[in-house]
């Protein structure tokens, strides 16, 4: 990843305030920067989960969500979520569903990250091995079962249960 990407730098309300590199936004600046995760389930209600490139600078090697991805400065959350989608996953065409936002905030970033959720037929994806080593549906348990076991990204971790909350409801309820 080049470090001298652009990001927009958001408010406490997800507006863009100003814009920093990429290397600025992780070198523990706390610049809050956005980003989009998706969160892609199968019709039994299962969740797609990634195994994170061993050559990334945050979380190498660990379990993820399916899609995470920066919003570029001039792009808005959607355009960031389709291109951000059909470069790891090779997926186009789905329905996004907005879950939430919310800010995540560690050692290295600060990140204002709007979370959706798809349904899908599709059993596999085309992953750029660049950016994903491998992927796979979970059920919920087996994700549960790995939380706090050191194979899910801690930020993955924080907001499963919410997401399985919501998005199982919407299983419920069909």
């Amino acid at each position: 990843m080049p470090d001298n990407e652009i990001f927009p730098i958001v408010d406490e309300q997800g507006n863009t305030i100003g814009s920093a590199t990429r290397r600025e936004c992780h070198s523990g600046s706390h610049l809050l920067h956005p980003v989009v995760h998706l969160h892609v389930f199968d019709r039994q209600g299962r969740i797609y989960l990634q195994r994170r490139s061993m050559d990334k600078f945050i979380q190498p090697g660990k379990w993820d969500t399916a899609v995470g991805g920066h919003r570029d400065l001039g792009e808005d959350t959607m355009q960031a979520l389709v291109r951000e989608t059909s470069e790891e996953l090779g997926f186009s065409g789905f329905t996004p569903v907005k879950l939430f936002s919310y800010i995540l905030d560690n050692d290295i970033e600060r990140e204002w990250v709007d979370t959706f959720y798809t349904v899908t037929d599709r059993q596999s994806f085309d992953y750029d091995p660049s950016e994903v080593m491998d992927g796979r549906f979970w059920t919920l348990d087996e994700v549960r079962r790995a939380i706090g076991t050191g194979v899910l990204t801690p930020n993955f971790e924080q907001e499963f249960e919410q997401v399985a909350d919501i998005v199982g409801k919407a299983f419920i309820n069909k």
